[in-house]
């Protein structure tokens, strides 16, 4: 922020030039006034016109140049910011992002930064100078006239009333403002994400009518915010005419008098104008101001939210694991009184491939989350090869494992890139052979530009049983130690979900695997099912020792294969 700092004293200069120039302009222009009255001639004339052509001239590149370079700097505090934000957006537990709207957290990235970054480019100026030049102006009409200052600044006090009663009012619509167009924004991206939900459940009245329900929010809190806000340079403009006319009727007083001079006059109602111009620019960018403010206090609260847990001060990084997995009497809870996991205990060996089955809410994608470390253990110990796991970096934990969900995740870069994703120093080569092994080649080659085929962020162009093969792939390049599998087979036709199967079961090979099954069929040959129920295991073993058990796995098995699933 040095190069900031050095640029931010020039504009400082430029702001202290500019007003002092702004201050001997007028003053000028009623010397000339009193020595045109006493009978200047035209060399005279000529002369002043020329120093006065010059002091504006010179005031208008000072104001250039301190515009100029407080953009520059306004820019790089707002980029910085902004690389703030999503770097600590990064940083956070995967907790924060299940309770938020992604739409909500991207308009803090975008509409509230740009708020601020709009009042940086000239409100701080504005601020800066409107004291200056007000300060200026009151030391300059008190040398010419005490008497006529004292009259002019009668205003001031109905003037800050004034603001401060119409500011009480729209600080909190402009607050409100920025709350609303983030609900909406949150809802629009919500809305858009899930366009097929919502038609395949013509759902359309009812997104429409809760989208107008947002809209008619936000509207009225723009409204009153802009109507409050407008309220002040109308006040001020009807001030500044009051200033006026004092100084005109009371001046001309006084000149008939013969306390004044008519210049003196003349310099009054010039610096009655740039007395109540600062305070007027100031209150036609209030809204602005405002508006930056709540945009701001938006984007603090983000960076005030607590980041994820640093390691244990012993934790170490792991080079390689073997994936001896034991869960020692695990308890876990979300929510305060309510368990999601009780006393849990398990072992799987190296290269064993583990399914976990139970109802929804049973637990099974809690004991995932709690392997991969996105929550931490809330009693008892989970241990990896021995080692308990918050004795491991969390960093190290996770690159040697690799997930295959339920809904594939594809970035808006080629598939090539997708690919990569798994392991980003991967050679084109390296890609193509896990392409091959995910049995995703074949697919990929009738593309139009094949792996430089660029995909969107949905997918769309592919199936979405060729969005798992490019997981699997991804997954495949990553060469993990520890795979978990989410469901990877659901909602896939039957020759697609044959591809897919058969690239899980080379990915699987050697490694030691995690997969939640609803579909029972799909693990019969796992070499441990652990049944889930409330949050506790209520049975374990293969699927043959389950079935002769006769308990709720084998219940299970017999309703799915009465419906017909799988």
């Amino acid at each position: 922020m040095t190069e900031e700092k050095l640029l931010f004293s020039f504009v400082l200069i430029m702001v202290f030039v500019s007003s002092a120039l702004s201050l001997l302009g007028p003053y000028l222009m009623g010397v000339a006034v009193d020595r045109l009255i006493a009978g200047w001639d035209t060399s005279e004339l000529l002369t002043m016109l020329v120093w006065l052509t010059l002091i504006f001239f010179l005031q208008s590149g000072a104001v250039f140049f301190q515009n100029y370079w407080m953009i520059g700097i306004a820019q790089n505090v707002v980029f910085s910011m902004r690389n703030q934000l999503f770097s600590h957006l990064q940083k956070l537990p995967v907790s924060f992002f299940q309770k938020r709207q992604h739409g909500e957290l991207m308009s803090r990235l975008t509409n509230d930064m740009e708020n601020v970054s709009r009042t940086l480019n000239s409100a701080v100026i504005q601020v800066v100078t409107s004291t200056l030049t007000v300060l200026g102006t009151i030391v300059v009409m008190f040398w010419l006239s005490p008497i006529l200052t004292l009259l002019t600044l009668t205003i001031v006090p109905a003037m800050f009333g004034g603001m401060k009663w119409i500011t009480n009012r729209t600080g909190v619509y402009f607050k409100e403002q920025q709350k609303t167009l983030g609900d909406m924004n949150g809802y629009i991206e919500e809305t858009l994400s899930g366009q097929k939900i919502v038609k395949m459940f013509s759902q359309e009245d009812r997104v429409i009518h809760e989208f107008e329900q947002k809209n008619e929010a936000l509207r009225n809190s723009s409204y009153w915010a802009q109507t409050y806000s407008g309220f002040i340079p109308k006040l001020m403009n009807m001030l500044n005419n009051v200033s006026f006319a004092i100084i005109v009727g009371i001046g001309g007083i006084l000149a008939l008098k013969g306390s004044i001079s008519i210049g003196v006059i003349v310099t009054f109602t010039t610096y009655s104008r740039q007395f109540t111009r600062p305070l007027n620019d100031l209150a036609n960018q209030f809204n602005m101001i405002l508006s930056a403010v709540a945009g701001a206090e938006r984007v603090f609260q983000i960076m005030d939210e607590k980041e994820e847990k640093s390691d244990e001060s012993a934790a170490r990084e792991i080079e390689e694991i073997k994936g001896d997995i034991r869960f020692d009497s695990v308890s876990f809870s979300y929510e305060k009184d309510v368990a999601t996991l009780n006393n849990v205990s398990f072992h799987a060996s190296p290269g064993m491939t583990v399914a976990l089955v139970g109802p929804t809410g049973a637990g099974k994608t809690t004991i995932i989350s709690l392997l991969s470390r996105f929550y931490e253990v809330q009693a008892g110990h989970i241990y990896i090869d021995g080692q308990d796991i918050k004795s491991i970096t969390r960093d190290s934990l996770r690159n040697k494992m690799a997930f295959v969900l339920q809904d594939s995740v594809i970035f808006q870069t080629t598939v090539k890139e997708n690919i990569r994703y798994g392991k980003l120093d991967a050679s084109d080569e390296e890609v193509l052979e896990a392409a091959k092994a995910a049995n995703a080649h074949d697919f990929i080659m009738k593309l139009p530009k094949g792996y430089d085929t660029v995909l969107d962020a949905e997918g769309s162009g592919i199936s979405h049983g060729q969005r798992q093969l490019l997981s699997i792939a991804r997954a495949m390049l990553a060469d993990p130690s520890l795979l978990i599998l989410d469901e990877a087979t659901s909602s896939i036709d039957t020759i697609t979900e044959m591809k897919i199967n058969e690239a899980l079961t080379k990915l699987m090979s050697g490694r030691t695997s995690f997969v939640i099954a609803h579909r029972l069929n799909t693990i019969q040959n796992a070499d441990k099912i652990i049944v889930l129920k409330h949050g506790e295991i209520i049975e374990q073993g293969s699927n043959r020792e389950l079935l002769e058990a006769g308990g709720f796995y084998a219940e299970l098995v017999k309703t799915q294969r009465q419906k017909g699933i799988g």
